[in-house]
């Protein structure tokens, strides 16, 4: 038993490291510019001081911003594989690297289209509703569409799959927080491109990391099984 939770945990964070560095690449080539570019349109509507700052913010260099998106992403990519490898471990049966591509994409339904319907990412300088009520309602969303996703494919009975699709439309029904006012400094153009980005990526994201569990969760059990 331990040295199959031994090999599932090293076939997650290979899997991570390659899905995590995929996507920093994808975040550096299709999602910086665009945050540059909002954060432009930001900076121009700031209001005008008559005095010097007298705290000097530290501003991140182009290679710390790098540097950190990295990080976020490799951590993003070890976290998301640990939880794909264990649902595919409980699954139990054969799997295949088609199989883990079909959870791949399961997943960006769940922690990445259903909750952009309801807060789609925003750049810089859009306005937004309280953190707290944003996160509540992303989390909410997410454990709905995952539970629901789960009834509908493992439940096996009608009644449970029409209960996975209303749980999957509940938070929906209910509605994610939003500002009273919604305004932006940013041009719509740039907000949807930055959206569809988001979600190509995000897609992209999760497609490899269900490939790369497959393959790597076979890759160590075939060497556990050589070993003894």
């Amino acid at each position: 038993m331990l040295g199959r939770l031994r090999w599932i945990f090293f076939a997650a964070l290979c899997a991570g490291l390659l899905a995590g560095g995929v996507m920093s690449v994808a975040h550096q080539v299709a999602m910086v510019p665009l945050i540059l570019q909002a954060e432009v349109y930001e900076d121009s509507a700031a209001p005008p001081t008559d005095h010097a700052p007298t705290d000097h913010a530290h501003t991140p260099s182009a290679m710390e911003r790098a540097l950190l998106t990295l990080i976020a992403d490799l951590l993003a990519g070890i976290g998301f594989a640990l939880l794909l490898s264990a649902g595919l471990a409980l699954r139990g049966g054969a799997i295949t690297v088609p199989m883990g591509m079909v959870w791949g994409v399961a997943g960006f339904a769940a922690f990445s289209l259903a909750p952009a319907l309801g807060l789609p990412p925003e750049l810089p300088g859009a306005e937004a509703a309280g953190l707290a009520a944003r996160q509540i309602w992303w989390l909410a969303t997410v454990a709905a569409t995952a539970g629901g996703l789960a009834l509908v494919a493992f439940g096996y009975r009608l009644v449970l799959a029409v209960a996975g699709v209303a749980l999957i439309a509940g938070p929906h029904v209910i509605g994610a927080p939003h500002p009273l006012a919604h305004a932006s400094m940013v041009p719509a153009e740039l907000t949807r491109s930055f959206v569809i980005g988001a979600m190509a990526t995000n897609l992209i994201f999760w497609v490899i990391l269900g490939a790369a569990c497959v393959f790597f969760m076979r890759r160590f059990a075939r060497s556990a099984q050589e070993a003894s």
